[in-house]
Parts: structure tokens; sequence; C-alpha cells
């Protein structure tokens, strides 16, 4: 974990909304780097770009059937993939619009798709409780390996450089270590929702629908820290660390951000901290780069950026 210099306050000032979808928002993505962009993609088939400075729609990318759940984007910003009700990943090609690819492979809705640092690899993780490696440099239709080791849907993927993370509606994390082909297990006893880990790579974060959002050692299984105080028994929602991981940041059930240090695990001011959705918060992710930006997608409808 980087040193700790205590955590900067957490971004509650409403910048922008953005507001154009039709129904529930499901993720919100920033784009990598220093790029001005966000993604989002819910209920009404319709993955839209917008400029999240200027609150504006830039473009819409329409080719999915069903609603879509899971977006992720390419280390260079020119692709992104979408997955969701349609039991296929659409890869995209952001700046014509135009899907490039269509993977199907899975016999239910894909809850989760990932890159690898290099967008040559996407991994999707879907209600068939499987988990399948599709290698986008080969013409090669067929998934390059498949982990079937869940007993039900696989609701969060990460993929590092020497291992893939999930985590599953079966209660388990599983880490699997590609160089030493070996398989870790943590178990929860609670759905995840959420897989997040720090940017070192030594710990996690778990997001389970037992209220609780757990801090996870990756080599020993160890819990580290446990967080709570937020309303969560039903809903995929989705923790992840704020700017320079000295905080944790999550949405809940009754609209509320949550914040808690790192270290202590108390929850930070406002503590209960305000409503600040109608709806469910489906979605929280700290820009990659600037300290006092965080985006929050919500079952209301609505994407909202925030600043300090």
């Amino acid at each position: 974990m980087a040193p700790s210099r205590g955590p900067i306050s957490t971004p509650r000032k409403l910048h922008k909304t953005l507001g154009n979808s039709k129904g529930p928002v499901h993720v919100a993505r920033y784009a990598k780097g220093t790029a001005k962009y966000v993604l989002s993609g819910g209920q009404d088939r319709v993955v839209r770009l917008w400029n999240p400075e200027l609150g504006t729609e830039i473009k819409t990318y329409a080719a999915h059937g069903y609603e879509v759940l899971s977006i992720t984007v390419a280390h260079d910003n020119s692709r992104f993939a979408s997955s969701g009700g349609d039991r296929q990943v659409f890869l995209w090609d952001v700046i014509t619009g135009q899907t490039i690819r269509r993977i199907p492979g899975h016999m239910g809705k894909i809850f989760t798709v990932e890159f690898n640092e290099d967008a040559s690899v996407l991994a999707s993780g879907s209600y068939d409780s499987t988990v399948r490696l599709w290698d986008l440099k080969s013409q090669n239709r067929q998934p390059i390996q498949i982990l079937e080791e869940a007993r039900d849907s696989v609701q969060a993927i990460h993929i590092g450089r020497s291992y893939i993370t999930t985590g599953s509606v079966d209660g388990y994390v599983r880490t699997y270590d590609l160089r030493m082909g070996e398989l870790r297990t943590d178990f929860f006893g609670n759905p995840v929702t959420a897989v997040v880990p720090s940017q070192d790579n030594q710990t996690y974060l778990a997001s389970t629908i037992d209220g609780h959002i757990r801090l996870m050692d990756i080599s020993t299984g160890k819990m580290l820290n446990d967080f709570t105080g937020h309303a969560s028994s039903s809903y995929r929602i989705r923790a992840c660390f704020a700017h320079g991981e000295a905080s944790v940041v999550c949405g809940d059930e009754e609209g509320k951000v949550w914040a808690w240090d790192l270290v202590d695990a108390a929850p930070l001011q406002p503590n209960p901290p305000p409503k600040v959705h109608e709806k469910v918060i489906t979605w929280i992710e700290h820009h990659p780069i600037e300290a006092g930006e965080l985006i929050t997608a919500s079952a209301d409808g609505m994407v909202k950026v925030w600043r300090n």
C-alpha cells in the first residue's frame, strides 16, 4: 500500500449531472490517464460517451439488444468493450462508434468484462458461472481459457499482470496465479459484487451483499480491515479506493456515498452521509489521476460528477 498521508477529503460538491439515460445506469467508467471522458451503460441498452467537465453527451453506441451491465476501457482509450444481457461481448471503436467484434460463447448474461493491461486479452464473467478469456489479437473465435470453478454467477473480474481475480455470487473470491498455475480462494459467505485491487496488487477490496467491504491481503487471504455502515442487502454495489488509497468510498442502496479511513476503518464525516441519488448507487469510480473527482451511477438514471 502507498504510505498514507491521511485521507484527502471525499469529493462531495456536485459538478455535473449526466442525465440522458432512460432507466437505471449500471456502470460508469473513466477513460484512462488524463483523458476527460466518461462512458456509461444501463437498462436503455445504449453506451454513452460524456464530457464530465461540460456535462455534455458526445456520442452514443447502440448495438446491444439488452441492458448493459459492464464496460471496460482499453489502455490507450481507442477501444472499449461492453457486455450485459446479450450473452456476447461487444468490442467497440471509440471514434467510429462501430463494433469491431462481437464475441459469443456464454450461456447467460455477462455481468463483467475486463481488459488486461495492454488490451490484448479480454475476460468475461457470466451468469453461467464461467470466466472466459479471449485473445483479441487472434482470429480464432474460441476462448483461450475457461475458468469453471465458480458455482454461481461471476460478478467481478480483475486481470493483473500474472493473475486474475474473480468474485462470485457463491461467496468466493478466486485468485488464479497464471505463472504458478495455482488457485487461491477466499470465502466470504455472501455474494461478492465487486473486487478492486490496490495499485501495488498486494491487497484488494471485496464488496459483499451483507453490508461489508473487506480489505484483504491477496497473497495470504488475511482480512486487514472491515468497512461497514452502508446499506447493502440486495443490489450489486461497488466500493473502490479513493485518490492515494488513503480511504475507501462506496455508494449504497439508500443513495448515499460513504467514505472510510483505510487504516482505522472509521467512517469519514459526514456520518451518516447525505442522500445524493434517489435510488441505489450501482457504481462509484474515482478519477484515475485527479485527486478531487469521482463519479457515481444510479438506478435513478443519473451519473453524477463530484468534485472537492
